[in-house]
C-alpha cells in the first residue's frame, strides 16, 4: 500500500508540475486569461477556451436547450457569458469545430464510460442539500476487489460515516447505490454528492449512520468488446457472489436483510428493483430513482412480492420510487407504482419536477437517506 501511495503521489506531482509549466507565460509574454468556468455573484457564468486556430467554438450545457455561440478575442480565447443560471451542478462541454472537448482549466468532470463532460456548480444563497458544510465528514475510499464469479477485478467507491474509525466495535447498515447507464462508480460521489448529502443529514440528526457502497453497474465493460459475454445478469451475479461478501468481510456491516438496502438511478434503479425484490432474504429496503419494472414482467417474475402482499408488507421496510414529471421514464415508473398499488404492496411514490437528471437524483438521495434503516431493528 505505501508503494501504491508513493506512485500516486509521484504521478500527481508530475501532473501538477506539467500544468504549472504550461500555465506560465514565457519571459516577455503577457498573461492570457483562460480561467474557466468563472461563476459570478449574479449567477452568470463566463466560460473560456483557448483555440486560436479554431473556426468555431460553441458552449453546450445542460441548462440550455441549444449551444451558445462563443466569440474569439485577439489572444485566441473564445468566451461566452451566460445566465443567470439556477443554482445547481451542471455538465457542459465545448464544441470546437464540431468536436466535443472538456474544459482543460476545470478539474471537475462527469464520470462516464464514454465522453466525460466538465462540471460547474452555481451556488445558492442558502446551502443546498449537497453543499459542503462545516459539519463532521465521513471518508470516501476507492476500492478494488476480486470478482471470481465473473472473472474480473471490480471497482467500488465506499463511504463510511463520521466516527467509523473511532468506534471500532460498532456495526453499520449498508446501502448499495448503483450507477446509471454509461455512468461509472464515481458518479454518486462526484456528481450525486452522496457523501455530502449524508454528512449534512447526519449532522442534523435526520439520518441513520450507514455505509454507502457505490458499485459500477456495468461489469460487462471490464471485458474487451470482442469478448463473448456469458448470457447471465453479470451485475446481479457479481453483486450477490462477490460485492456483498467483500463488503461484509472488509467493513463492519450489519450482515442481515434489515441492515441492507439497495437503490439506483436509471438503469441502476432497475437493477436495484430486480435484485432487491428477487433477494428479499438479503434486502429489506429497496429504492428506485427514475426507473421501474413493466407490469407483465413484474407479474411473471415477482410473484414472491405480490402473491402474499401482507407478508411482503411485513417484511419489506421500504419500497420507494421517485421520478421527474418530465422524465422520459415517467410512464414506466408510474405504471410500476400503479402495479404495486393494484397488488396491495405498500410503497412510497415521489414525483418531482424536471427530467432524467442528476439534479433529481440528488433530491432522491436526500429523500431516501432520511428513511433508510430508521425503522429497522438491526
Amino acid at each position: 500500500m505505501p508503494m501504491k501511495r508513493n506512485i500516486f503521489l509521484s504521478v500527481f506531482l508530475a501532473l501538477v508540475a506539467a500544468n504549472y509549466c504550461v500555465a506560465q507565460p514565457s519571459a516577455g509574454r503577457r498573461w492570457i486569461n483562460t480561467h474557466s468556468p468563472e461563476v459570478h455573484a449574479d449567477r452568470t457564468i463566463t466560460f473560456r477556451y483557448l483555440a486560436p486556430h479554431a473556426k468555431e467554438v460553441k458552449l453546450n450545457t445542460q441548462f440550455a436547450a441549444e449551444p451558445y455561440a462563443m466569440t474569439k478575442n485577439a489572444d485566441g480565447v473564445w468566451s461566452a457569458t451566460v445566465g443567470p443560471v439556477d443554482p445547481d451542478m451542471y455538465p457542459y462541454e465545448f464544441l470546437v469545430d464540431g468536436l466535443r472537448v472538456m474544459d482543460p482549466g476545470n478539474p471537475d468532470c462527469f464520470p462516464n464510460e464514454h465522453f466525460k463532460g466538465s462540471m460547474v456548480e452555481v451556488p445558492d444563497t442558502i446551502p443546498s442539500v449537497y453543499s459542503i458544510l462545516d459539519v463532521p465528514h465521513g471518508n470516501v475510499e476507492y476500492v478494488m476487489y476480486d470478482a471470481p464469479s465473473i472473472g474480473a477485478t471490480g471497482r467500488l467507491v465506499v463511504y463510511t460515516p463520521p466516527g467509523y474509525d473511532a468506534h471500532g466495535d460498532r456495526r453499520y447498515p449498508v446501502f448499495y447505490c448503483i450507477s446509471g447507464t454509461t455512468d461509472t462508480e464515481e458518479v454518486y460521489f462526484k456528481v450525486g454528492r452522496a457523501n455530502f448529502i449524508m454528512d449534512n443529514l447526519l449532522a442534523a440528526g435526520k439520518a441513520e449512520p450507514m455505509i454507502i457502497v457505490m458499485p459500477y453497474g456495468n461489469p460487462a465493460a471490464y471485458f474487451p468488446p470482442t469478448s463473448e459475454m456469458p448470457r447471465v445478469d453479470l451485475f446481479g451475479k457479481e453483486l450477490m457472489e462477490d460485492i456483498i461478501p467483500f463488503v461484509d468481510k472488509n467493513y463492519r456491516t450489519v450482515d442481515n436483510r434489515l441492515g441492507r438496502g439497495i437503490g439506483g438511478f436509471s438503469r441502476g434503479g432497475g437493477q436495484a428493483l430486480r435484485n432487491g425484490l428477487t433477494h428479499t432474504d438479503k434486502f429489506a429496503w429497496v429504492c428506485s430513482y427514475a426507473s421501474g419494472i413493466g407490469t407483465d414482467d413484474f407479474e411473471k417474475n415477482f410473484k414472491n412480492i405480490y402473491e402474499d402482499p401482507d407478508k411482503t408488507n411485513r417484511e419489506m421496510k421500504l419500497i420507494w420510487t421517485g421520478v421527474g414529471n418530465t422524465d422520459f421514464l415517467y410512464r414506466m415508473a408510474t405504471q410500476f407504482s400503479a402495479t404495486l398499488t393494484k397488488h396491495r404492496v405498500n410503497h412510497i411514490d415521489f414525483i418531482s419536477t424536471g427530467g432524467h437528471t442528476w439534479m433529481n437524483a440528488k433530491l432522491y438521495l436526500h429523500e431516501t437517506f432520511q428513511r433508510l434503516f430508521r425503522a429497522g431493528n438491526y
